[in-house]
């Protein structure tokens, strides 16, 4: 199998305010009395590894692990302070609701908007449109601004644009535990569908569950390293008996 995605000594830090700062008084204060000092928070130390073709990896974590930063880096949002990245196919990154939408168009012109960004043609939307409104199921509602919509209805127009537009490379950031039971079972069959099919997945969740029945591997982030990875039951196993 051909590598989807490499991920070659990705590093990544942030500059942060030094102390506890409870305030905006406070760190606008410091801030005018030069008294601010900014300290280099790493998030990611020297990441690789490699994604094959088909291949369902799930990136599990605790909170500020690092673990949407990685995605991010992958999808090309964010640029590392070192290391790079190798894709080999056409993503399309699911990392937040409303990612990629603009709040004041209504959610049609938002399904052509957020494939075109993700680098489909006209032609190719036209093409896929009617099977995302039915997916979506939000009828007259996507004749309103988005800014309208419940966190729910975002993500459903959200996963039904990423789900539809058939990527070959699928990144998913916890976008499943939001909306209703019913909804949240179609969108996981169609994540089957999408693996059966070849697509390349990668998962961030905490849903034990759906790291061992979708995932062949998992990788688990523990500040900014990797802690463990390989079999995705193994894997979750051993994060979930963690200390």
């Amino acid at each position: 199998m051909s590598n989807m995605i490499e991920v070659k000594n990705i590093s990544m830090s942030y500059k942060m305010a030094e102390g506890d700062i409870r305030s905006l008084k406070e760190y606008t204060v410091k801030w005018f009395s030069r008294k601010l000092k900014r300290i280099d928070h790493q998030v990611l130390n020297n990441i690789s590894f490699s994604v094959d073709k088909g291949e369902v990896m799930g990136i599990i974590g605790v909170n500020g692990a690092g673990k949407s930063t990685l995605l991010k880096i992958i999808s090309g949002i964010l640029k590392p302070n070192s290391g790079n990245v190798i894709l080999n196919g056409k993503i399309i990154p699911l990392l937040g609701l409303g990612s990629g939408f603009d709040m004041e168009l209504t959610g049609i012109e938002n399904i052509y908007l957020n494939a075109a960004i993700l680098g489909y043609s006209k032609e190719e939307i036209d093409k896929k449109y009617n099977k995302i409104v039915e997916f979506s199921e939000l009828g007259n509602f996507l004749h309103q601004p988005i800014r309208t919509y419940s966190s729910g209805m975002l993500m459903r127009l959200g996963f039904s644009i990423a789900a539809e537009m058939e990527p070959e490379i699928l990144i998913l950031d916890e976008v499943l535990s939001v909306g209703d039971d019913r909804f949240r079972t179609k969108s996981q069959k169609r994540i089957a569908e999408l693996i059966k099919s070849g697509a390349t997945v990668l998962l961030v969740t905490h849903n034990a569950v759906a790291i061992k029945t979708y995932c062949h591997r998992a990788l688990w982030l523990d500040k900014g390293n990797i802690k463990m990875i390989g079999d995705a039951t193994k894997v979750m196993d051993a994060y979930t008996k963690r200390k």
